[in-house]
């Protein structure tokens, strides 16, 4: 899941072996059903509101960060998810009900998209072609990694909302790689008379889930263990 800097010879020698193992666990194209909704809480309460997720108005980001004794050779990668879905369902007053639920499709995940990455900072300024980012996704959705075709969600629901606007603490449920994993995160949320804003970010470890990170060569090329996810989520009120 790392690509490596075609200007010196070992970073090429790498770079084959790493793209032919890509290739290898190339995922066979299939045909995945559409994404569909979450669910509607069955308890929302009469006063309350639901909001619907706007794919326009909202980013995932996830960073992979490079690691191992040649983490030098390597780049930093980024995550992008053009489409997701997602709920949020708001009580009459207060935060007490409150709750949300979201997902994505890992196969629709965009690798290293340029200017996304060129805007983050001089850890990602790195330029990596579209073959490279092409073989790291490869890499990424295989059989050795996260496992798309087994595996082809990321869900997050709430299990327990808490504290007052726009300083709220969630505690929510990660589905990921057919494990599930709570944690507490926080957020930042703004809240009209029909829409949503909320902003936040949380640290996944891939191991948790079951997945291997990304190694090579006894380590000498690596990823973290540790995945910085960011997110920018609007919604609007349903009709």
């Amino acid at each position: 899941m790392i690509e490596l800097i075609p200007a010196r010879r070992l970073a090429i020698f790498l770079l084959v072996i790493l793209t032919a193992c890509a290739a290898s666990q190339a995922p066979q194209s299939v045909d995945l059903p559409e994404l569909p909704l979450p669910q509607r809480p069955v308890d929302l309460p009469k006063s309350g509101r639901l909001l619907t997720l706007d794919p326009e108005r909202s980013s995932v980001r996830i960073h992979v960060f490079r690691a191992g004794r040649a983490a030098q050779l390597g780049h930093n990668h980024l995550l992008t998810a053009p489409k997701m879905s997602g709920l949020v369902w708001l009580p009459g007053s207060g935060l007490i009900g409150a709750g949300f639920s979201l997902e994505l499709r890992l196969d629709e995940l965009a690798v290293d998209p340029t200017a996304q990455r060129a805007a983050i900072g001089p850890g990602w300024e790195s330029a990596i072609s579209a073959e490279s980012a092409a073989a790291t996704r490869l890499n990424m959705l295989g059989e050795a990694n996260l496992q798309a075709l087994r595996f082809p969600f990321l869900r997050i629901r709430s299990l327990q909302v808490i504290g007052e606007l726009p300083k709220v603490a969630a505690r929510i449920e990660v589905e990921l790689h057919g494990q599930r994993q709570a944690l507490w995160v926080p957020l930042q949320v703004l809240i009209s008379a029909e829409s949503l804003k909320a902003s936040g970010a949380m640290v996944l470890r891939q191991s948790a889930f079951g997945i291997t990170p990304f190694s090579l060569l006894g380590g000498l090329l690596a990823v973290h263990d540790e995945l910085l996810i960011e997110f920018d989520l609007g919604a609007f009120q349903q009709r």
